[in-house]
């Protein structure tokens, strides 16, 4: 009779901690998976300890380390994101890996520098658009944006989630190239990306419709159009949307027969050489007032040396380039192209900076950075290489619950975040997770802050190629600019800019910051 009436009242505890974990919106684990769940944040709890004695250390898991995920993860839930008894990082032996250098003495930075109290907003040390005289040019908010991923990618959850964290953190929300849904239409930002199938601006054949595009820009907060010509994740590879994923939303959104199957080319057909596609730049710019630009991942360098010759001339231009490192990983791809396809992104930024650098163009566009950037220390090599912003796809998804599982693919992602099955994706609470999402965006301008402060500088896009050094354990150490190749003043903003952006941040709210921003 005991047995009988602990098991029950065990049934019972069981049952009401399954319920509990059915109805809270904190934890998306917890929502889809109750009771087995909790395994998961008790092995986490131990993991240091089993780590140590059984399996791997904090700096050895990759695409992002055990160290790497803790940081986000107390970031956006506003925990303590320190950690103590010095770094896990092997700093004697590990090749390749930067390091930035303090100043001990440094002009006056803004008041803002270490002041919790005071607007943690750092705009771009460059107005997207303005060089090239656009209609809508403007100064962007934020030098941190979120990257592009598509809703069909990620569940309408994850998409409501961060575009509401970015509409709190102040920052710009990438819309992905499957179409602007109506969960990108929740306050932030956006930039529009265009991709090869163009979704939401196409015809029925699949080639380009500017008519359409112009009605998505005209009922929606677009603030720039991003024309995507390859990612990291997967470089020249097209797709295929099997016809059992097309549902009549995603069909809707796209403008695509529902129920069947949809190929993106791997190359884009408005356009076929650099010539041509300046001119659709030009078009596309003039037709909405939006600043436009590209996104690539970098192989080849002859398409990136012909179009800064061809801007060279001043006629024709791209606002803004976006160069993905081939280590970025948002798309699910086959192994070959995520591991062995274009450019890691120092090597190819590097690259394609210079090639506008030698022809005198930096000042005249904004350089956008991403794969991996969404940690400070990696950002910070970003700026100091000649990035104007960076842009976060994994890190973000991080911050609103993934854990690295890994099952982008398969369509199981077991927090809700990468998948479109409906009960996976009500784990994910929206509202929850934005706060999460706009914390950690948040956080990681803040860190930039730090680092832009220790070297003595009020701006990340202040700190210089000179100003990070790449380590060979013992034996050699080099900074960025002589690993990479960079000349006298590359990756530095120039004279005007750099007193333009240096006068924003010491100006006070309401006074000259408003007008400068403006």
């Amino acid at each position: 009779m005991r047995a009988r009436s602990i098991g029950t009242a065990t049934a019972a505890a069981l049952a009401l901690v399954a319920a509990r974990d059915l109805l809270q919106k904190k934890h998306a684990l917890l929502r889809n998976f109750p009771l087995v769940g909790h395994a998961r944040y008790l092995l986490e709890t131990i993991g240091p300890e089993l780590r140590q004695y059984i399996v791997t250390s904090n700096e050895e898991e990759r695409p992002f380390s055990r160290d790497q995920r803790t940081w986000i993860y107390a970031s956006a839930k506003e925990e303590n994101n320190y950690f103590g008894f010095g770094t896990d990082v092997d700093v004697e032996h590990v090749q390749g890996r930067a390091y930035v250098k303090q100043r001990t003495f440094a002009d006056s930075l803004p008041e803002s520098h270490g002041r919790p109290d005071l607007p943690d907003a750092v705009p771009s040390a460059k107005v997207l658009g303005g060089p090239r005289g656009r209609a809508k040019a403007f100064r962007p908010n934020s030098v941190v944006n979120i990257s592009a991923m598509s809703f069909g990618s990620l569940s309408g959850a994850a998409v409501t989630a961060l575009n509401k964290g970015a509409a709190l953190a102040g920052t710009m929300h990438n819309t992905g190239e499957g179409g602007l849904s109506p969960y990108h239409r929740n306050g932030a930002d956006l930039v529009l990306q265009i991709g090869t199938a163009y979704f939401g601006c196409r015809n029925e054949d699949g080639s380009f419709n500017l008519d359409r595009l112009k009605e998505v820009v005209a009922g929606a907060p677009v603030r720039a159009i991003e024309i995507k010509l390859s990612q990291g994740a997967k470089p020249g590879l097209g797709g295929m949307l099997p016809g059992a994923k097309v549902t009549p939303e995603i069909a809707e959104i796209r403008g695509i027969p529902q129920g069947k199957d949809c190929a993106s080319p791997s190359r884009h057909t408005a356009f076929g050489d650099v010539d041509s596609m300046l001119d659709f730049v030009e078009l596309i710019a003039a037709e909405t007032g939006v600043p436009v630009g590209i996104k690539s991942a970098v192989g080849e360098m002859d398409f990136w040396d012909e179009l800064a010759t061809l801007m060279a001339r001043g006629d024709r231009g791209v606002d803004f380039v976006t160069v993905d490192g081939g280590e970025g990983g948002t798309g699910a791809a086959p192994l070959t192209f995520t591991d062995s396809v274009s450019l890691p992104f120092r090597m190819g930024f590097s690259r394609v900076y210079g090639t506008f650098a030698e022809r005198g163009l930096t000042d005249e566009l904004t350089f956008i950075g991403s794969g991996k950037l969404g940690l400070p220390d990696n950002a910070a090599v970003a700026f100091a290489l000649g990035a104007d912003m960076v842009n976060v796809g994994r890190e973000a998804m991080l911050s609103i619950g993934c854990i690295q599982s890994q099952k982008c693919h398969t369509d199981k992602c077991p927090t809700g975040v990468a998948t479109q099955n409906p009960w996976l994706a009500r784990g994910l609470d929206p509202e929850s997770k934005a706060t999460r999402a706009a914390v950690y965006l948040r956080t990681l301008r803040k860190e930039l802050t730090k680092l832009s402060a220790a070297v003595g500088v009020a701006h990340p896009g202040l700190i210089t190629a000179t100003d990070i050094e790449i380590l060979n354990g013992d034996y050699d150490a080099r900074t960025l600019a002589a690993a990479y190749g960079y000349k006298d003043g590359w990756g530095e903003l120039g004279p005007r800019l750099a007193h333009e952006i240096t006068a924003l941040l010491a100006a006070e709210p309401g006074t000259a910051r408003d007008t400068l921003q403006a």
